[in-house]
């Protein structure tokens, strides 16, 4: 009857990506680089976030 941790960590994922996402959208960096980022993010979920929290637009 309890939550799952698949489900639980599918949930912070997902909250993760979408957070990546968000900050992506609303940086000062150009549009060509924010249509990048969001597709990487998007294609490669793990390792595109990872690239965004090492490399991303600040």
């Amino acid at each position: 009857m309890g939550i799952e941790v698949g489900g639980l960590l599918g949930l912070i994922w997902l909250i993760i990506v979408v957070y990546a996402i968000v900050k992506t959208a609303g940086s000062s960096a150009g549009t060509g680089a924010k249509v990048l980022w969001i597709v990487l993010i998007l294609l490669l979920p793990v390792v595109g976030v990872i690239l965004w929290f090492l490399l991303g637009p600040k």
